[in-house]
């Protein structure tokens, strides 16, 4: 999963060192299918179905075809800067937040991307003994449901942690993933549009929700997806050969992916009612059970990209071990914690976890964005990024708070960003980066 430049038999820091340009390998086509398939996933069709009935159908639409474009569009702004820069998540950290500081939302990420892949184990754990019981009739004792089908898909996920990261992407994903996974889309999009057209489409349409979510809380439950990706983006689109490229690839990839999923959530709730949970829906349909293998499959797409980019993280901080052996030991962790934590019960804390990351990056893009210095820095701490980031935090929480009818994401960002734009000491860019941006 590393390239030989990041042999464990080299000491230096590959995750806070830009990347050469034998190493800038991914054009426009590699970033956008590489977003649209982390971008699709049965968690994204899950959190959509919230969406209704607590939000009209109309609403519901707009809601993710507004926040699909703007979350993207932030996930595609930070791809550009890592790809601009060479440099990836932890690297921009270090350069906004100092070296000592950086440590802190570094170790943060390790955390909550160990805690994401262990939640998609189970995802895929328990849509397989879905399918086992509802397709074959097979039902395995409770230890055996948990155990047998985490090992098998932690199994496949080791396996491919021993190849390269680049080669993943460029030969599996772009050529042959890609294709699977969007048939199957088209397949369910096609079964659920008819029983919904069956059942009234036009009424549906005009049906008011039940209130208990307005159109800024449903954007922000939109805008979670593609800013949960935020902290990840940067080690993928440092291997980019333009910024341009990744800006258009992420977003146009992702966009298009979290629009789908969403909608597709949302579909489906609303053909079979919110009593029926996802994948026996799923399964509901013709040619579901394809269907939906093909989508776990996909998956795996997610757990890996949480798994590597948690290992490049690590390295930063411990660069004696390399982004492979790193890997490894964070997904052999995720797999015994997949096996004895309670995950459904664990999602608020991760979500919570995750929130800290939106005014993170709001500084990060108000510092390092629109030519800001990128030069390595020997402070050990930036002070103003560091309170600004804490003041986000805090923001974010209590709007959640006292205000949730407007939503927490956009205001935190805006805000971070704009203070943190106003506040940046005035820097030049580097030979490297002239370059890489001409």
């Amino acid at each position: 999963m590393t390239s030989p430049s990041s042999s464990s038999s080299s000491p230096a820091n590959h995750a806070l060192t830009p990347v050469s340009a034998n190493e800038r390998v991914f054009g426009w086509h590699e970033h956008a299918s590489l977003w649209f398939s982390l971008g699709v996933g049965l968690l994204v069709m899950q959190v959509g179905a919230y969406l209704v009935p607590a939000t009209g159908l109309r609403e519901a639409v707009v809601a993710i075809v507004m926040g699909s474009l703007l979350g993207a569009a932030l996930l595609a702004w930070v791809a550009k800067l890592g790809c601009d820069s060479g440099l990836s998540s932890a690297g921009l950290m270090h350069r906004s937040y100092g070296s000592l500081f950086a440590r802190l939302p570094v170790f943060l990420n390790i955390v909550q991307l160990l805690g994401w892949t262990t939640f998609e184990l189970v995802i895929m754990r328990e849509g397989t003994a879905a399918i086992s019981r509802e397709a074959f009739g097979l039902n395995l004792s409770p230890v055996a449901a948990v155990v047998l089908p985490t090992l098998l898909w932690g199994g496949v996920l080791l396996a491919l942690l021993s190849g390269t990261m680049i080669g993943l992407v460029r030969r599996f994903v772009a050529r042959f993933g890609l294709p699977l996974v969007v048939l199957s889309l088209i397949w369910l999009t096609w079964q659920f549009s008819g029983k919904l057209q069956a059942g009234g489409l036009a009424e549906l349409w005009s049906r008011p929700g039940d209130g208990s979510m307005g159109m800024f809380s449903a954007l922000d439950l939109v805008i979670a997806m593609p800013v949960s990706w935020l902290p990840l983006v940067a080690d993928y689109a440092r291997h980019g050969r333009s910024g341009r490229g990744a800006l258009g690839g992420v977003w146009l990839g992702y966009a298009i992916a979290n629009i789908w999923c969403y909608g597709l959530g949302v579909m489906i709730i609303s053909a079979v009612g919110p009593g029926t949970g996802l994948v026996s829906a799923l399964l509901l349909a013709q040619g579901g059970l394809i269907a939906l293998g093909l989508i776990m499959i996909d998956e795996l797409d997610n757990a890996y990209g949480d798994i590597y980019s948690g290992s490049v993280s690590a390295h930063s901080l411990k660069p004696k071990w390399s982004i492979r052996r790193w890997g490894i030991t964070l997904a052999v962790l995720s797999i015994a914690f997949a096996m004895v934590l309670p995950m459904h019960s664990l999602e608020p804390f991760l979500l919570t976890l995750s929130s800290v990351f939106v005014p993170l990056y709001g500084v990060i893009l108000g510092r390092l964005a629109f030519g800001g210095n990128t030069q390595p820095s020997t402070r050990k701490i930036d002070p103003v990024c560091a309170s600004l980031w804490l003041l986000g935090i805090a923001f974010y929480h209590a709007l959640a708070q006292w205000a949730p009818g407007y939503g927490s994401a956009l205001p935190t960002l805006a805000l971070t960003f704009v203070l943190s734009l106003l506040l940046r000491r005035p820097g030049r860019r580097t030979e490297g980066q002239v370059e890489l941006q001409a």
